[in-house]
């Protein structure tokens, strides 16, 4: 399924990024590059499928992904 993923900085910073995915790549990006409980990663999966709006919320992702997703631009 298609989503839009909204990246916000810590501490309320400007900075938000939205990055288009789905919810396939999404979710193994989380369980291979997070240290999230899969209770937690659960959770969100579900609320993907119900469509109600999924929210993760402090998340840290290092430099190496947000590079990869294309956050941080050379």
């Amino acid at each position: 399924m298609p989503l839009s993923l909204t990246i916000r900085p810590a501490c309320g910073l400007p900075g938000d990024y939205d990055c288009q995915t789905d919810s396939k790549a999404l979710l193994r990006l989380l369980r291979l590059q997070t240290d999230l409980p899969a209770y937690a990663l659960e959770r969100f999966e579900e609320g993907l499928r119900n469509r109600l709006g999924a929210r993760l919320m402090g998340v840290e992702l290092n430099d190496n992904v947000l590079t990869k997703i294309g956050y941080f631009i050379d």
